[in-house]
Order: C-alpha cells, then sequence, then structure tokens
C-alpha cells in the first residue's frame, strides 16, 4: 500500500493531501517497468548462461548427446576386443601356421601399418570431439586392414595345408615289398660288389629279395611316366612321377600291373617280382629320385616300418655286400 504524503495549509490551519501530478505518476510507472525490464533480462541471460534453465530442445541434445557417448564406450569396448582377439589369430598364424607350411611370417609393421598420404581425416576436423572421432576411425581402418591380411594369410594357408597334404601323399614312403613276403633285404644304397664282375661301384638303389610273382606296391600317390624294358640292365621296370622332384624306380619285374599314363595310390600293386634284365636272382631293385638326382630310398621308410624293423633295414643296407644286379 502505498504512503499518503500531507502538507500544512497555513491558511485553513490544516493538513492537506498531496495530488501528485499526473505527468510525474506516468514518468515513475515508466521508469519502474523499464528497470523491471532491464533487470528481469540480465536475470533471464544469467539463468541461460549458467544452465538454471534449459529448453526442451536443449534437454533433448543433452539426452542424445549422453546416449552418443555411452553409444562410443560400448564401440570402444568392442574394438578393444576384437584387437585382442585379432591379435592372438595372428600370433598363431606366425608361430604356428606359417611355420609348420613353411612360409614366411607376416611382419608386424605390415599388419599394423596406418594410412599414409593426404589428410584423410579433413572431413572430420572442426567438431567438438573432433579428435575422439579421429582416432576411432583410424582405428576402425587399421582394425579392417589387419582382418584383410589375416583373410588372405588364412586363403595362403588353407592353399599351403592342400598342397602339403598332397604332398604327403605323394611321396614316396612306404616299402614297395611287404615285409611279410620278403625273403630278406639283399643290398643297400652305396658302394658294392658287382655280381658278374665282382669289381666294386656303385648301387643307387636297394634290392629287396623275394620269390618271383611276389606283388610290387607304389610307394606314393603318382603318375606311370614308364612301364617297358627300354632301360639297359633294368629289365621290365615302371617309373611313377609322384609330383614335387620325386620319381620312384621299380626294376626286374617278371610282369606289370599297369601301364603308361595311369594314375596311381599309395599301396597299389603294380607289378610282380621277377629276374628281368642284368639280374642274378629274383628280387626287386629300388630307386628314388629327386629333382632328377638318386637320393636313398632308406630315408623313404617311415609310413610302413616300426622303429625296430628301420634299424633292422638300417643295419643291412649299410652292410657293404653283393648286390644282385
Amino acid at each position: 500500500m502505498s504512503k499518503v504524503k500531507y502538507y500544512y495549509d497555513s491558511e485553513t490551519l490544516s493538513y492537506r493531501k498531496i495530488e501528485p501530478k499526473k505527468s510525474r505518476k506516468i514518468r515513475n510507472i515508466a521508469l519502474f517497468l523499464t528497470a523491471a525490464a532491464f533487470f528481469g533480462a540480465i536475470i533471464v541471460l544469467a539463468l541461460m548462461n549458467l544452465n538454471f534453465v534449459s529448453t526442451p530442445r536443449e534437454l533433448s541434445q543433452r539426452r542424445e548427446l549422453k546416449n552418443l557417448e555411452f553409444q562410443f564406450e560400448h564401440l570402444d569396448r568392442k574394438l578393444k576386443q576384437m584387437s585382442e582377439v585379432l591379435t592372438n589369430i595372428e600370433e598363431r598364424d606366425n608361430n604356428i601356421y606359417r611355420i609348420y607350411f613353411e612360409a614366411n611370417p607376416i611382419p608386424e609393421e605390415q599388419r599394423k601399418a596406418g594410412f599414409g598420404g593426404v589428410n584423410r581425416y579433413a572431413s572430420l576436423e572442426g567438431y567438438n570431439n573432433s579428435d575422439i572421432i579421429i582416432e576411432t576411425t583410424k582405428r576402425l581402418e587399421i582394425l579392417q586392414k589387419r582382418m584383410v591380411i589375416q583373410s588372405r594369410s588364412l586363403d595362403e594357408i588353407a592353399k599351403l595345408g592342400a598342397e602339403k597334404e598332397q604332398l604327403l601323399a605323394a611321396i614316396p614312403a612306404i616299402q614297395p615289398v611287404s615285409n611279410e613276403e620278403l625273403s630278406r633285404m639283399a643290398s643297400g644304397f652305396g658302394w658294392r660288389s658287382d655280381p658278374f664282375t665282382k669289381a666294386r661301384k656303385m648301387h643307387w638303389g636297394m634290392d629287396f629279395t623275394a620269390p618271383r610273382g611276389t606283388p610290387i606296391y607304389a610307394s606314393g600317390d603318382g603318375v606311370v611316366k614308364r612301364a617297358d624294358n627300354g632301360s639297359s640292365g633294368y629289365g621290365k621296370h615302371i617309373r611313377i612321377d609322384h609330383g614335387y622332384g620325386y620319381t620312384s624306380l621299380y626294376a626286374h619285374l617278371s610282369k606289370y600291373n599297369v601301364k603308361r599314363g595311369q594314375k596311381v595310390k599309395r599301396g597299389d600293386i603294380i607289378g610282380f617280382v621277377g629276374s628281368t634284365g642284368r639280374s642274378q636272382a629274383p628280387h626287386l631293385h629300388y630307386e628314388i629320385f629327386k629333382d632328377g638326382q638318386r637320393i636313398n630310398p632308406i630315408n623313404f621308410y617311415y609310413g610302413s616300418l616300426s622303429t625296430d624293423e628301420f634299424k633292422a633295414m638300417l643295419q643291412l643296407a649299410t652292410q657293404e655286400n653283393q648286390s644282385l644286379d
């Protein structure tokens, strides 16, 4: 309630009420409204800048920002997990798979190298969280590159595995005459006495004494390249091309069980023991070639002999006796 002001009228000897002028009243009201508006504006600006009051749109944006931050933290954890799993696969790839299949390991700097050249992330700059966005993008791209390299490596390993399986099947790895039908291992690879001239000469294979007609087995998968008696001294003989540089030769046969160009598997019967050609008695003369060079067949019986049987054969093969051809 506004105060009423009075003044003393000396003429009437009484107090009279002071009536304010209308113009002053209007001015006072105007000043009051102006001051109120001014201070009101200041208060509103202060509240807005101090985040005491938020608009519905601002509240929605804050909720969206909080959700994005949560999603980013989740993505960051996923990236770390994926990187750890991929690192484990890469380590096994380098230290187990590629070593087993005799392939060179992939260098770490090649797997985890970034991307050079022009600024690939210029479009991501200028935002409040540009550093985080750019760093996450880099991590994703490097992870993607590592996955591509690892995928190609596993494709290579799968191919090497298939080739390794074929190689293991192709290598002449069993004895061409079974022990049950073998009379004795007459002569091994090395210098021996010639049965006809008695001179000391190099014996390029192994002689297996067995009765005439004893089955002879292919020592590895391959293709029959020859089945004839056109080589001097060998009589009826067979040559099998196993691939990977390996060839096996079976000589002095009585008859064939295969023909030229035929595919054979390890353990197939390809012919029978005889004494054709330059031979003193029924036996199989067996040779192995690697890249055109004769090598000792004694090292290729791991597929059919036990440890004790191999030791016994090794002892007999190293004796410098007389060969049968």
